[in-house]
């Protein structure tokens, strides 16, 4: 169902550290003339723990409304209370939202049952298109491949984003679910190798700067042209790196600062680079003419 290049978009606030709304349109509208092929606000990226129910629900509709039905949007409505999620993808769904994304439980841990009851749970109450995020690195707990296998039985189950960065779970992965959902790469740096695996495309940081670059690598990847899709991938590797210098998303916020987008600051407990990570960051995006 998803697929190509998705933006995990920033949620952009003014100098009072309210979300900016119509900042939020501008961003849509990018994205609608670079060609990204779905949005999917409020993740990790968009500093989703720090932001309110209301603010959440306000930035779905305002997405959905700038989008005007021209891209699908991806609601990131999860977090570690199953009834939680199911409420607010609810809500999600109400204003107009394609689908949900919805992260594996955090700090409780739960087990490979608990996982499974968690998803399982959400795709009956809600009867919505869902996509797992596993991310451990993030949230401390790995859902398996064959965890992930009973899940697609449920045909409301429709892709997992995968950050879990080990290319054996992934190709274990598509052996397993590839004929029932899309995989999706949840790491810049890896989706060349997760398209070579049965990957269908990327939820990606770095699409927030540069998402027709990124778009060309998956369409070249896509029409068999490996050597195109190499090269393309070679020429990101360097601004995939230096975008996780810091904890994402305090890099790509400062970078679209920096290149004019104005998308103001963080809420605590994120803060701003480093004077030596952002001097990094200037050299990299000066050596891809993202600024002068």
């Amino acid at each position: 169902m998803f697929h190509g290049t998705i933006v995990a978009l920033i949620t952009p606030f003014d100098a009072k550290g309210n979300v900016n709304y119509s900042k939020i349109k501008d961003l849509v509208q990018f994205h609608l003339e670079k060609g990204t092929d779905a949005l999917l606000p409020c993740g990790t990226t968009g500093e989703s723990p720090t932001l309110s129910t209301d603010e959440k629900l306000k930035i779905f509709e305002t997405v959905v409304e700038a989008s005007g039905g021209k891209v699908p949007v991806i609601a990131g409505t999860g977090n570690y209370d199953t009834a939680k999620s199911v409420e607010l993808t609810l809500k999600a769904r109400d204003v107009g939202a394609s689908a949900a994304l919805i992260i594996t439980p955090y700090y409780n841990k739960p087990t490979q049952e608990g996982l499974y009851r968690h998803f399982s749970t959400i795709a009956e109450k809600t009867d919505f298109p869902l996509v797992i995020y596993n991310v451990p690195g993030r949230t401390g707990v790995n859902i398996l491949p064959e965890t992930v296998e009973r899940l697609a039985d449920d045909p409301r189950i429709v892709a997992v984003k995968e950050a879990s960065g080990n290319i054996v779970q992934i190709t274990e992965l598509y052996k397993r679910v590839g004929g029932k959902l899309n995989i999706l790469s949840g790491d810049d740096s890896l989706t060349l190798p997760i398209l070579s695996v049965g990957g269908k495309g990327v939820i990606s940081v770095t699409a927030n700067i540069v998402p027709d670059r990124i778009k060309e690598m998956i369409q070249a990847f896509e029409k068999c042209d490996s050597q195109r899709a190499l090269e393309l991938n070679l020429k990101l590797e360097e601004l995939n790196k230096v975008l996780f210098i810091e904890t994402n998303p305090i890099p790509i916020k400062t970078a679209m600062n920096l290149m004019g987008f104005e998308v103001g600051g963080f809420r605590l407990p994120l803060c701003e680079m480093s004077e030596t990570n952002l001097n990094k960051l200037k050299i990299v995006l000066q050596k891809y003419q993202l600024i002068s």
